[in-house]
């Protein structure tokens, strides 16, 4: 049985008397053997569990140029979501904003609003999510815009504002409309403009774990409360894998663990099935690159699990919990959403008889 030993360095006092949310992150992963249309609908088939499951949001991360990841028309599948689902959050983990025009992303939001109304996030990055040459495809002036981050934020907050309504340039399908802005990051430079703007802050730790814990920390050192925001507010991404058995589960891992490996070896390929947690595979997990991209991944049965989020909770007082589920076999998939929204109703039921 393969578990993950994590020591997590405490940041704030122990608080454990709030509840902490549950959300999912999406990236539309392609199983080997699938295609783009099954995937994109298998994505709103697990929208539907979580919704059921009293998930608090719905997000649809951006990537490009790669044959094993469908969400690359981000606020298309937003729509495509929250068309067929009825109260769960939809939005974007996140808006990669360097690739886009901040009008146009708040012509689309807006719209989606609309359409939706208070349902619709709007997470943004400064990553290009995807490789450089591509990245200027999209955008040619990519690093300018990238650069420019904290002012293109602005424009995009400019065009929701109703005090828009007197200026040259409008979005009036977006102005005065709910839509929350959510500041996404991988390294401590989002954490500095989060706060400094009193917006919440999500990290991706799923992948990008070491700087989690300084982030947060100048996140909520230097918050600053803003119309939309009184307190800071930490979103954080994890690896969830749930199933009946820790041996269940670590079979399932063993996908993640090649994916990854072909993202860090330059040959990625779509998610392939899973198989025993070979010797190989041990000590491919155990190279200190991946070992660090897959620090925070629980993996387990639903007792396995519990422990290690409680634990990650504990240290990291995160206000929610976005779980990244990259699993082979879509009955698979939601078998392990329906586990960890038990595992969480648990967590919080737990902390509010301790009150």
């Amino acid at each position: 049985m393969l578990i993950f030993l994590i020591k997590i360095p405490t940041l704030h006092r122990n608080i454990m008397s709030k509840k902490t949310s549950y959300s999912i992150l999406e990236l539309a992963i392609v199983s080997e053997g699938s295609t783009f249309k099954e995937t994109l609908n298998n994505s709103l088939t697990l929208a539907k569990v979580a919704e059921e499951n009293n998930y608090s949001r719905y997000w649809f991360a951006e990537h490009h140029n790669s044959e094993s990841v469908g969400s690359s028309a981000t606020s298309v599948l937003i729509g495509y979501v929250a068309e067929n689902t009825k109260k769960i959050r939809v939005g974007s983990g996140g808006i990669m904003l360097p690739n886009h025009s901040p009008l146009v992303i708040a012509e689309q939001f807006g719209t989606l609003a609309q359409l939706y109304p208070g349902r619709i996030d709007l997470g943004l990055g400064r990553a290009p999510g995807t490789d450089m040459p591509t990245a200027q495809a999209i955008r040619s002036d990519f690093m300018k815009a990238a650069h420019s981050f904290p002012a293109e934020v602005e424009k995009i907050e400019a065009y929701f504002s109703e005090d828009n309504k007197t200026s040259k340039v409008r979005v009036p399908i977006a102005e005065g409309v709910d839509v929350p802005i959510y500041i996404l990051g991988s390294s401590t430079d989002s954490a500095h403009l989060a706060a400094a703007k009193g917006l919440p802050y999500a990290f991706a730790s799923h992948f990008a774990s070491t700087h989690l814990h300084s982030a947060l920390g100048i996140y909520r050192e230097e918050f600053r409360p803003s119309d939309v925001l009184e307190k800071p507010y930490t979103i954080a991404g994890v690896n969830i894998i749930v199933a009946d058995t820790d041996e269940e589960a670590e079979r399932s891992f063993t996908s993640l663990i090649r994916m990854f490996f072909g993202v860090l070896t330059g040959n990625s390929k779509p998610l392939q099935a899973p198989t025993e947690m070979t010797e190989d595979l041990i000590e491919i997990l155990k190279h200190p690159s991946l070992h660090q991209m897959l620090k925070y991944s629980f993996v387990g049965s639903k007792k396995t699990v519990k422990k290690q989020v409680e634990d990650f909770i504990e240290k990291t007082q995160v206000d929610e919990i976005i779980m990244v589920s990259n699993i082979f076999a879509l009955e698979d998939r939601i078998k392990s959403a329906q586990l960890f929204a038990e595992i969480m109703d648990e967590i919080n039921a737990k902390k509010a008889s301790a009150v």
